[in-house]
């Protein structure tokens, strides 16, 4: 009998929801996970909910950490780190995998466990592999714990570049050119390898942009202008990941879309843009979060413009069986057209991230943004749906 089905003693009814915020993991996302996870924490409502801060350690493991928001920001251009909000450094947090139960138990070598109660809610603000890509969604459907945003598939799809460009073709949305290299062909023949991509740039042409097929926040990404550097982009997108993608250059303005699940279904925000940023050869990971760089919302475009691409966000959702939330980031091309380069199932949720500020532009506040998807994942049931 699962968890939701069992009968809640007066204790039970009587407390508030307790909302364990996950961050921190295994991908090379780790710091900018912390920063969000410091922002989500200062926003939660500590009116309505209790809440439960577990850090994910580098090397995966579960560690208890203060609540202390203020520690997991950015200072002097250096990414916090789970292991220095820990508690303990042995001591470790194992949720159940009993749907019967939502215990958390903490132990550390030679002591007894502890046991920290029951979780209602998982607010998973991990980027990137062990945790945005269906692992971390895995083992709350096993344990019968709700979770905020994308299942298991969805968030598999997200997180694979490859795979999510097949289901946008399969449903009719216009993606960019590109190749997928597997890591078999790289390892066995290299040469044949770097002939297929250099063909690939007589037909689309230079630059090209080589990237990790399963990562996120602009990491592991290279703008290769011709066949002498890829290489060494192909080992910097290796070092991430060792499947890639290669991309061809998308003439035109970048545009994304905030995707939010109401009660009626799934909406969008206002769309925003990313202007050219002239101290970075792209919009990459220290132009996003070191350096801070803006994007302009709600963004120029024409009335029907906006309509296509608040349209296409809502499709590109739906094609990937999204939940809670997506932000979706499309090209608006030189002919007039938009063309989808990726959804992200996890956002950047910093208070400087494109997404919160869509949606604070669009009448939805940080702090009931994030309200609004606790609310939504306690509703939820976990399983099929």
């Amino acid at each position: 009998m699962s968890s939701e089905n069992l009968p809640q003693s007066p204790e039970q009814q009587l407390r508030k929801p307790r909302v364990a915020v996950v961050f921190g993991g295994r991908s090379s996302e780790h710091g900018i996970s912390v920063v969000t996870a410091g922002a989500v924490l200062n926003a939660i409502d500590r009116t309505k909910y209790d809440v439960l801060p577990i850090g994910i350690t580098t090397d995966g493991r579960w560690a208890l950490t203060a609540d202390e928001p203020e520690r997991m920001a950015i200072a002097n251009r250096t990414m916090p780190d789970v292991a220095q909000l820990a508690e303990s450094e042995e001591g470790r947090v194992v949720l159940s995998v009993d749907p019967g139960s939502r215990e958390v138990v903490y132990t550390e070598p030679g002591a007894v466990p502890k046991a920290l109660g029951e979780v209602d809610v998982v607010f998973p603000v991990l980027h990137g592999p062990y945790g945005e890509d269906g692992t971390l969604q895995g083992l709350l459907e096993l344990s019968g714990v709700p979770y905020v945003g994308a299942g298991v598939l969805a968030s598999a799809v997200g997180q694979d570049k490859e795979y999510m460009k097949r289901v946008f073709t399969s449903f009719g949305l216009a993606v960019g050119p590109y190749l997928v290299v597997r890591p078999r062909e790289w390892e066995n023949d290299p040469a044949a390898v770097r002939k297929r991509i250099t063909g690939f740039a007589d037909e689309q042409g230079w630059p090209l942009f080589i990237k990790p097929a399963r990562a996120g926040s602009s990491i592991g990404i290279t703008k290769v202008e011709d066949a002498s550097g890829l290489d060494a982009a192909i080992e910097e997108a290796r070092r991430h990941d060792p499947k890639f993608l290669v991309e061809s250059l998308l003439r035109g303005r970048e545009i994304e879309c905030g995707v939010l699940e109401f009660e009626d279904g799934p909406r969008a925000s206002v769309p925003a843009e990313i202007p050219p940023v002239t101290a970075h050869d792209f919009y990459d990971f220290e132009a996003k979060y070191i350096d801070a760089a803006s994007g302009i919302v709600p963004a120029p475009l024409t009335e029907e413009q906006t309509a296509e691409v608040q349209r296409l966000a809502v499709e590109a959702f739906d094609a990937c069986s999204c939940e809670g939330l997506v932000r979706a980031d499309f090209f608006l091309t030189e002919d007039g057209g938009f063309v989808i380069n990726e959804i992200n199932t996890l956002p950047g949720f910093t208070p400087i991230s494109m997404y919160p500020r869509m949606w604070q532009e669009s009448g939805v506040s940080y702090q009931q943004l994030v309200d609004r998807l606790i609310q939504a994942a306690l509703n939820r049931p976990t399983g099929l749906r």
